[in-house]
């Protein structure tokens, strides 16, 4: 029964050029599309999901093969109710995927200056490691973005241009209490500061935040929801130093998670 499916739908095929081109044209578009949406649930540690959604492939090919009552557009409205299904499940890491794509040639562009000068490299470790440890322990709130030349112009334009070399007192100095710039969020680009007082998008997921992080924490969290940036962040009421990355949090980090985190950013 299967074999005569097989040869029947071979048969009709190459009788008609058209249809062969058609079948040719959507097996290569749905061939693309799978593999586009494997590679992306696998890059986002989905695996039970690729399983699930070849399990249900499976089903659906033997249903269509031994039930000559289903219709053929069953098996093309499949794949699309699979996507749509991961557009709405992944719709922050999807904006984040596009974010990167669109200012990939520019991350790429600035990477030629000072990004592997290991000199200077470790000195901006260094100072960004000791202002950090400092402000901790001082309980003074800041966060710090490190970026790739893709954080948006209107993030940007939200603070103050700095374009300044990193030292851990001008860090410590812009998130002084009260001072004016305290309360925004820092950007450092390669071994530059180039902005500070900058407002960052909220977190969208906070589902899983514990209860007693603020706006501080879901601001530094929710810039890494959308754009490919590591942020650094210090809670100004318990000192307790947070990395986010990919709308994730780890809390508690140690200055060797720093040197980790910041090395990753420097030789990445």
């Amino acid at each position: 029964m299967v074999v005569d499916k097989i040869i029947a739908f071979w048969n009709n095929t190459i009788a008609s050029p058209e249809l062969a081109i058609m079948v040719g044209v959507s097996l290569a578009a749905f061939t693309v599309m799978y593999y586009y949406l494997i590679k992306f649930l696998i890059n986002n540690n989905s695996g039970t999901l690729v399983l699930m959604f070849l399990a249900i492939m499976v089903i659906a090919a033997a249903i269509f093969i031994f039930n000559d009552g289903v219709d053929n557009g069953f098996f093309l409205l499949l794949p699309l109710l699979m996507v749509i299904a991961v557009i709405i499940l992944y719709s922050v890491e999807i904006k984040r995927v596009i974010w990167s794509k669109r200012n990939i040639k520019g991350s790429d562009a600035k990477r030629g200056e000072g990004y592997y000068d290991e000199e200077k490299s470790r000195k901006c470790i260094t100072e960004i490691v000791k202002a950090v440890q400092d402000m901790s322990k001082n309980n003074v709130g800041a966060i710090i973005v490190l970026a790739n030349g893709n954080i948006p112009k209107q993030i940007l334009d939200s603070g103050v241009a700095i374009e300044s070399d990193i030292s851990s007192e001008l860090v410590e100095s812009i998130f002084f209490p009260k001072t004016p710039l305290h309360d925004g969020a820092m950007v450092i680009d390669g071994t530059k500061i180039v902005a500070a007082g900058c407002f960052l998008p909220l977190a969208q997921k906070i589902d899983g935040l514990p209860k007693d992080l603020g706006t501080r924490h879901r601001a530094g969290l929710g810039i890494t929801e959308t754009i490919d940036v590591v942020s650094l962040i210090v809670s100004e009421e318990t000192g307790i130093i947070s990395i986010a990355r990919a709308g994730k949090l780890i809390r508690y980090a140690d200055a060797e998670i720093l040197k980790k985190t910041l090395s990753n950013y420097y030789w990445q």
